[in-house]
């Protein structure tokens, strides 16, 4: 593991005029059963965006919609101005259990190669680029290795180097971190913070985490209720570079984090909540 950088360079543009991602009047239904409804929201261009809410609130399920991989009941979401109807290499999906993200049988650098192959990248030109983003994310070493001989945290290095192989417009991240010990995940932070930032990628981000996604988000969307709706969208007025130990003791921070624990407690108990009793 790479050590721990408390402070991320890039600076975000405060709010972005357009939107990359519109969804509008959402609701899923899986057979009688409603999951979303009416759900509302915008992504601005180069914005984090962060959705919280418990566990089966629907978070994976708006994130399958959002990748085309679902498709909703009524309502519309749109993506740079067309609607979504099916997966497009634009939208890039992570997901938690990297474990099965990977090809085993691939290495290093034939699991990142995979999204330039499926990019029609000639293969003259693909050793530059998976150098390149090997050399971002910190896995020059083992390129040549196999996904069974790397760490949690090196395997989802290597599952977001394929994702920005794929040069998408809008990244999906599905509970990236939730699997990784506690600096593995904060070091994990500051990196897509700085490298959805330098490539200006909108990125919409599920947690269970409410610190993480205070930390990493320009906006927070709360789900909740049955069929699940939007609870509340919080803005973070908090100012970047983020910082992993005076972003997290600022007071605006601790009262984003009573705010969003005030809201989910109403439908649950604390226990429902994962983490160190903030969640």
């Amino acid at each position: 593991m790479q050590p721990l950088r408390k402070t991320v360079g890039s600076v975000r543009p405060e709010k972005a005029e357009a939107s990359a991602l519109e969804v509008s009047g959402l609701t899923v239904r899986f057979g009688a059963r409603t999951i979303l409804d009416g759900i509302n929201f915008d992504v601005r261009d180069g914005e984090f965006l962060c959705i919280v809410g418990s566990s089966g609130s629907g978070k994976t399920t708006l994130l399958r919609v959002l990748a085309g991989l679902a498709r909703p009941a009524e309502g519309k979401v749109q993506f740079a101005g067309a609607e979504i109807s099916g997966p497009s290499r634009d939208r890039a999906i992570i997901f938690q259990d990297y474990s099965k993200a990977l090809l085993p049988w691939r290495t290093v650098r034939g699991n990142v190669a995979l999204s330039l192959e499926a990019r029609n990248v000639p293969a003259s030109e693909q050793d530059a680029i998976v150098d390149e983003l090997l050399g971002i994310i910190g896995l020059s070493r083992a390129k040549e290795q196999f996904p069974s001989q790397l760490s949690g945290g090196m395997q989802q290095r290597v599952q977001i180097a394929r994702c920005l192989a794929q040069d998408p417009k809008l990244l999906l991240m599905d509970e990236p971190f939730g699997a990784l010990d506690a600096m593995t995940r904060q070091s994990l932070q500051d990196e897509i913070l700085q490298l959805v930032a330098d490539k200006k990628i909108a990125t919409v981000f599920i947690t269970h985490d409410l610190e993480e996604a205070i930390y990493l988000g320009d906006r927070v969307i709360v789900l909740g209720g049955s069929p699940a709706g939007i609870m509340e969208t919080m803005e973070i007025d908090l100012p970047r570079p983020r910082n992993q130990l005076t972003t997290r003791e600022d007071g605006r921070f601790l009262a984003y984090r009573h705010r969003l624990f005030e809201l989910l407690v109403q439908e649950h108990p604390p226990q429902a909540f994962e983490g160190k009793g903030q969640q």
